[in-house]
């Protein structure tokens, strides 16, 4: 008698803990930060069914810390550091429990305009937009980044006169299984694929392949479902999304859908994301648009137009969902705020439920 009335003592803790762990996150944001409105990358613990968003902590070491990489085990944080040729990558030590940052070092990219970053347990990697290439650091043991190991450059540019008369690489995305990186690059039209030696001290990664997607579409951002089959790519500039197969590193375009569906509409798609069972997925559109699209993915891996929402905001530069799906927050960047909205699980849809905060210029949203 006294187990059975133990088991369910701890069953009510279990079902406590669940329902008050319901509706709160933890969040990561990076930031702009020559707004002189933000100051870094901040920390939040918010519970969105009161409408509580509550800031942490704030890194101050790095000039535009945009872009954010969450290591696996949740103890660093890696970003980049969007400042000309004086461009960097910083590591700090991170405390997921009380949302607080310890600055351990920065390293110089090489390459101009670094916009995106992405880590495994031994490198670091950033794309340069501005240099069209690519840099490579080592993570010391203590977490912090060793010098510049490795740089790619791009080459090639496309037939836009302003956005693609040289490469631009837009951002980084390791394989789930690890044993590649994709690479977007805007300028040239082309998604890079590199093979990767995790063990290498020096020299970690060598082109294995590329695919060449529509003159003038301007690849931006992609996603890649959690068995590795299927890549998802936004293209910037003409706001198509491809669908492709990924195989032993090799990808093939099987669907080209688009998020550009009003007519007068200056497109400048920006982030894509699915959903964390992975039956939708979901792109954001800048320009004058300022929306985001939903798709649902079918079983060949292909896509269905869902629904397309406001963002409530100008600029929404980067998105995320919550762990549980359940919400989907949005960084608008040119109007300083973050709104959330609610998911449907089983249809998709997004509602706007309200409620948001304000941040300077959010660039990059990342749950902890």
């Amino acid at each position: 008698m006294k187990n059975i009335l133990l088991a369910g003592v701890f069953l009510f803790l279990f079902v406590f803990q669940l329902v008050a762990d319901d509706g709160r996150y933890r969040l990561l944001v990076g930031t702009y930060t020559n707004t002189k409105i933000s100051e870094g990358i901040y920390s939040y613990e918010i519970d969105v069914e009161k409408g509580v968003f509550n800031q942490k902590q704030v890194a101050k070491e790095l000039v535009n810390p945009s872009f954010l990489a969450l290591t696996s085990d949740k103890k660093y944080v890696y970003a980049i550091s969007e400042s000309g040729t004086e461009s960097k990558a910083g590591a700090f030590a991170f405390d997921a429990e009380s949302g607080s940052f310890r600055f351990l070092n920065s390293e110089f990219t090489g390459g101009k305009g670094p916009c995106h970053v992405a880590v495994t347990d031994k490198h670091v990697v950033t794309a340069n937009y501005s240099g069209g290439s690519i840099s490579v650091f080592r993570r010391n043991t203590d977490g912090s980044l060793s010098d510049l190991i490795q740089l790619l450059q791009h080459t090639g540019s496309s037939i836009h006169p302003k956005r693609q008369t040289k490469p631009y690489a837009h951002q980084v995305v390791f394989t789930p299984d690890q044993k590649f990186l994709l690479s977007c690059d805007l300028g040239t039209d082309k998604v890079m694929v590199y093979k990767y030696d995790i063990n290498s001290n020096n020299q970690p990664f060598i082109l294995f392949d590329s695919v060449q997607v529509k003159a003038g579409s301007g690849p931006r951002h992609l996603t890649i479902s959690k068995n590795g089959k299927y890549v998802y790519l936004l293209q910037e500039i003409d706001g198509t999304v491809s669908v492709m197969t990924l195989k032993k590193g090799k990808l093939k375009i099987i669907q080209e859908t688009s998020v550009v569906i009003k007519a007068d509409v200056e497109t400048g798609a920006a982030d894509i994301h699915l959903s964390p069972d992975g039956k939708f997925l979901y792109a954001s559109n800048r320009g004058t648009a300022n929306d985001i699209t939903c798709f649902a993915v079918e079983k060949s891996g292909k896509l269905s137009f869902v629904q397309q929402e406001s963002t409530g905001g100008v600029g929404p530069r980067n998105f995320a969902l919550t762990p549980d799906g359940k919400y989907l927050f949005v960084g608008n960047q040119r109007t300083d705020n973050i709104v959330v909205f609610k998911r449907d699980l089983k249809t998709g849809k997004l509602a706007d439920i309200g409620k948001s905060f304000s941040i300077g210029a959010p660039v990059c949203l990342l749950f902890y």
